[in-house]
């Protein structure tokens, strides 16, 4: 039996290492398919950033896909992004789904994507509102990119609503929303009206919780830009923010605390209307109006609609249209002044009684009351209409067109200045200034001739001797009425004497003769004599000028 010839095969330790690789690579194959989700493409209008391999799709950071290859479209006025996405994005992939490439964009004042500067761009991704649970939405596979971010993300909640507005100034997309100077969202976009006419559309988004601060009778107005103005205080100058200076913005507040109602707050895609200015948006708030006009015949340069109606200073509505009535039956050409008032503005509205309005004005038309132009600001050259009351005011009358309340006016402000100036200047260019020079040079020359007379100075002469004459008297006097004053008590107590002996006599002596009535009345002149002399002593002693001045 021939001997059998028996070969081992020998296991080498070297054969391990290729066979590690295979599985290695078979592990590799399967993740790779098994990590692999589908392939979606997204048109852009440019592939600016965009690099094939190396691009990721993001979603909060996390990485969603990576961009397989980019191609130009038939037209070659898009491309074409091809991208592979990850395992398990498949139930995202729907018509709801949003992309947009993230790189540095400077909107107004704000700069945003400044994180791609070193990283570079990369595509960001939203679901959509309903694309993270997959149950809404129609599976797709070709997506139309978005240019610019969109305003509203999926996981941020709030509401976005519509505005409307003759044009939208310098409001753009991503201007903030503002409530009381918080930025609360933002403009998304804007729809224009069919065919240019009509209003614009501005839709705009409102983040949770400020969204519940919306009621149906909100108003929104315009804060774009600088707001310069002259009032009582002077320049003021008013800037929302510096992104509104830039991107514009508008802002809301809340309703009248006595015009609102709970329990009407907005729903989500409500219509407002946006108003110019804050002043503008309060206005509307007042629901009373009593509609006034107006006729003047002066400049109404700087009055415009939207200028301010006062009383006592204190604003009372506003204007509401300036025309010019070329009526035949008025005479002459004149001006009609429309104004609105809103008593809300300084009344309270429970005092306020709907149709009395009209009324209460005639009663102050009756009282003087009175329209007239005057200027707001002197810089500016703004014109407003103030109602004031007329001191002893000629006889007015009322009028109605339609539901207007027609007011009589005066002239006022620079207006009335200048034609109580005309009518100074009529009164003085009446007066005969030139007879009356005429008139005081004769009178002056007279004069001259008069002073300068023989007369005159025969007369100044007589006066000066007359004026040396009665000195010399009264020096005569004064040394003549020594002895007088001295003599003076002598003669009274010798006056006296003389009645106590009359007496004695009349008493001794009876009877009723003549002889005794002469002799009493003797006694009783003698008495009176005597006390008119005493009188006269005490009189010189008190006052020994009088015989010179007089008493």
């Amino acid at each position: 039996m021939p001997d059998a010839v028996v070969r081992r095969i020998r296991f080498s330790i070297i054969w391990i290492i290729p066979l590690v690789s295979v599985l290695i690579a078979g592990f590799l194959v399967w993740r790779s398919f098994a990590n692999n989700g589908p392939e979606i493409t997204v048109m852009f209008d440019t592939a600016d950033g965009l690099t094939s391999g190396q691009t990721q799709v993001k979603n909060k950071a996390v990485v969603l896909g990576t961009v397989q290859g980019i191609s130009l479209t038939d037209d070659l006025r898009h491309v074409l992004v091809r991208i592979r996405m990850n395992s398990g994005t498949s139930p995202m992939l729907t018509d709801k789904a949003r992309f947009w490439v993230v790189r540095p964009r400077i909107n107004g004042a704000s700069i945003t994507g400044l994180e791609t500067v070193m990283s570079g761009a990369y595509i960001a991704f939203d679901p959509g509102p309903d694309g993270k649970s997959g149950d809404k939405g129609r599976h797709i596979s070709e997506f139309r990119g978005l240019e610019a971010p969109p305003g509203v993300r999926s996981d941020q909640p709030g509401r976005t609503y519509t505005l409307i507005a003759p044009s939208i100034g310098s409001i753009g997309q991503g201007a903030p929303v503002f409530f009381r100077d918080v930025d609360v969202g933002e403009v998304l976009g804007y729809t224009m009206p069919p065919g240019g006419r009509g209003p614009i559309l501005i839709q705009l988004f409102v983040r949770e919780p400020y969204d519940h601060y919306l009621y149906t009778d909100t108003r929104f107005w315009n804060v774009s830009g600088v707001t310069v103005g002259f009032g009582a205080g002077g320049l003021k100058v008013q800037l929302q923010s510096i992104q509104a200076l830039f991107s514009g913005g508008v802002a809301f507040g809340l309703p009248r605390e006595e015009n609102h109602t709970q329990g009407d707050e907005a729903q989500a895609d409500t219509v407002f209307k946006l108003y110019d200015s804050k002043e503008e948006a309060d206005s509307a708030g007042y629901h009373e109006r009593v509609p006034l006009a107006t006729y003047v015949t002066s400049s109404v340069k700087g009055l415009a609609p939207g200028s301010q109606v006062t009383m006592f200073g204190i604003q009372i509505g506003n204007v509401t249209s300036v025309k010019l009535d070329l009526d035949q039956k008025a005479g002459h050409p004149r001006v009609r002044i429309g104004m609105q008032i809103q008593p809300e503005r300084v009344l309270d509205p429970k005092d306020i009684k709907h149709g009395a309005l009209t009324e209460m004005f005639k009663t102050l038309v009756e009282n003087g009351l009175r329209a007239s132009t005057d200027s707001a600001s002197l810089l500016t050259g703004e014109t407003m209409i103030s109602l004031n009351f007329v001191k002893n005011p000629p006889p007015a009358s009322t009028s109605m067109e339609g539901q207007t309340l027609v007011i009589p006016s005066q002239p006022g402000g620079m207006n009335g200045i200048m034609d109580s100036l005309s009518t100074v200047a009529s009164r003085l260019a009446a007066m005969p200034f030139e007879q009356i020079g005429v008139n005081a040079n004769n009178l002056l020359a007279n004069a001259d001739k008069t002073l300068t007379s023989p007369d005159v100075k025969q007369s100044l002469s007589s006066l000066k001797e007359s004026l040396k004459n009665l000195q010399a008297m009264s020096a005569q006097m004064r040394n003549g009425i020594g002895p007088l004053m001295q003599r003076l008590p002598e003669m009274t107590n010798q006056l006296d004497q003389t009645l106590q002996n009359a007496n004695r006599l009349l008493a001794s002596y009876g009877g009723n003769s003549d002889f005794h009535r002469s002799l009493q009345s003797m006694v009783l002149q003698l008495g009176q004599a005597a006390r008119s002399l005493r009188f006269l002593s005490d009189f010189l002693t008190n006052h020994p000028g009088a015989l010179i001045s007089g008493r």
